[in-house]
C-alpha cells in the first residue's frame, strides 16, 4: 500500500490514550497520521487536509461518529471510514452497512486487526476494476436502466448515483444473470488474482448495491444470497426461479 509519499490517515477519537496509541502504531507502520477530538471539526479539517480514510469512532461529544458520517455521505463525499464501535452499542454489521462505513470494527482491538482493516478497504478503493466485453450498449430491468457505455444506472428514467466499485459490481452481476457467484469468484473477476479484497469487501459492496436497487435491501429482489455459495442476479423473466 505504501508509495513514496506516506499514506494520511485521520482518527477521529475523544479518546486520547486511543488516539496517541493509533497515532503511534499506524506512523510505525508508514502511515502519516493526524489526529481529531471529536466530529465537530471534521468537515472543516477534510476543507484543509485531504487523507486517504478515517477512522471514526462512533460515540463521541457534540457530533458524534455515526451524524458526522452520515454528513460526509449527504455531500456524496466517498472517502473510505472504518467505523469504530463499543462492543455494547446497539449496532450491528447491517446498521454500519446502512450508514456508509466501508468497514467497522468492535472495540477492544488490536492496532494490528486495525492495520489489516486500513490495508483491505485502500486495496478496494485503489483497485481498478477489470474491464469486461460489453455485448449490449445497456440492459433494462425493473424500473432500472443501465448503460454501459455512459457507466450510468437510472430508475424510471432518474439518475441514480451510483460509484464506480458499485457499478463494476452491477455490471458483473448483469453478465452472469442466474449463475451464482462466490465471493471469491466475484473478486476475481472484478479486481483479478493479485489483491486483498476480503469476503467482507463484497459483502459490503453487495449490501450498498442492494440499498440502490431495492427499498427493502434486507429482502432483496435481484441480486440474491444463495446460502453457502455466493450471489445472484435473477432477472424479471425468471423471479421463480432462484438457483438453490
Amino acid at each position: 500500500m505504501r508509495t513514496n509519499q506516506p499514506t494520511q490517515i485521520l482518527v477521529v477519537d475523544d479518546d486520547p490514550e486511543l488516539r496517541d496509541l493509533l497515532r503511534e502504531y499506524l506512523t510505525s507502520q508508514g502511515f502519516a497520521v493526524s489526529v481529531l477530538h471529536d466530529g465537530d471539526g471534521l468537515q472543516a479539517r477534510l476543507e484543509r487536509e485531504r487523507p486517504a480514510l478515517i477512522v471514526l469512532d462512533l460515540m463521541m461529544p457534540k457530533v458524534d461518529g455515526l451524524t458526522a458520517l452520515r454528513n460526509l455521505r449527504a455531500k456524496n463525499d466517498d472517502i473510505p471510514v472504518i467505523l469504530l464501535t463499543a462492543r455494547s452499542d446497539e449496532i450491528d454489521r447491517i446498521v454500519g452497512l446502512e450508514i456508509g462505513a466501508d468497514d467497522y470494527l468492535g472495540k477492544p482491538f488490536s492496532p494490528r486487526e486495525l492495520l489489516a482493516r486500513i490495508n483491505a478497504v485502500l486495496r478496494r478503493k485503489l483497485a481498478r476494476p477489470a474491464a469486461a466485453p460489453e455485448d449490449r450498449e445497456s440492459v433494462a430491468f425493473g424500473p432500472f436502466r443501465v448503460n454501459f457505455r455512459q457507466r450510468s444506472l437510472e430508475r424510471s428514467g432518474q439518475a441514480v448515483n451510483i460509484s464506480d466499485t458499485e457499478f463494476a459490481l452491477l455490471k458483473l452481476l448483469l453478465m452472469h444473470p442466474l449463475e451464482v457467484l462466490s465471493r471469491e469468484r466475484i473478486v476475481e473477476l472484478m479486481y483479478g488474482t493479485a489483491n486483498g479484497i476480503s469476503d467482507r469487501g463484497i459483502d459490503v459492496q453487495i449490501w450498498r448495491l442492494r440499498r440502490l436497487l431495492d427499498e427493502d435491501a434486507q429482502r432483496p429482489r435481484y441480486i440474491q444470497t444463495v446460502r453457502g455459495r455466493g450471489y445472484t442476479f435473477v432477472p424479471d423473466e425468471a423471479e421463480d426461479s432462484v438457483p438453490q
